[in-house]
């Protein structure tokens, strides 16, 4: 009888590690989510014409024009749009592919199915595609603040003189007289 309750006990346990598995995955499902909810692409026209902003599942959610959009040919803005809209749609949709492959593993290749049909469809390259991803990933560079500082040469700052301590009347008052007495 010990022998089967042994047994029971071992497969109740492989059971409740099993369920504690699948919480931690369904729970990882739920993060995926909320990253993948976030997610948006900004592609932005050669000329700077027009600029796309795409979200989650290929959702447009801006179109801005600037001024030289509107001396374009509605031939040649309408072009302008379709590639931008199609550029900001590709991005996001490789954002999602590794936020997809971050949270489930590698094992389904899909970032590399999107790279591969991404680069059909725009005559690329896959590796192309992949470091046009990685770019975007990188934390932005800050530039130094120079509002301080000279751009011809470095130096300290120049302290100013301290103001005076006393005033010039005997009432210890702190305000500086600027006239002479003869002047009064």
């Amino acid at each position: 009888m010990s022998a089967e309750f042994d047994q029971l006990v071992a497969q109740f346990e492989q059971f409740q590690s099993k369920l504690h598995r699948v919480d931690e995955q369904l729970t990882d499902v739920g993060q995926m989510q909320q990253e993948i909810t976030g997610l948006t692409a900004t592609a932005k026209s050669p000329d700077g014409a027009v600029t796309v902003v795409a979200g989650p599942g290929g959702a447009i959610q801006d179109i801005r024009f600037a001024d030289n959009a509107l001396r374009q040919s509605t031939q040649a803005l309408s072009a302008s749009v379709m590639s931008t809209l199609q550029q900001a749609v590709a991005e996001v949709a490789r954002k999602q592919a590794k936020t997809v492959e971050a949270h489930l593993g590698t094992g389904m290749n899909l970032l590399d199915q999107v790279l591969e049909t991404q680069a059909e469809l725009f005559g690329t390259s896959p590796e192309q595609l992949r470091a046009s991803l990685e770019e975007e990933s990188r934390p932005p560079v800050r530039d130094e603040d120079m509002s301080e500082q000279t751009f011809l040469h470095r130096e300290e700052p120049q302290r100013r003189p301290a103001p005076p301590t006393g005033g010039n009347d005997s009432s210890g008052s702190r305000f500086l007289n600027l006239y002479d007495e003869e002047d009064r």
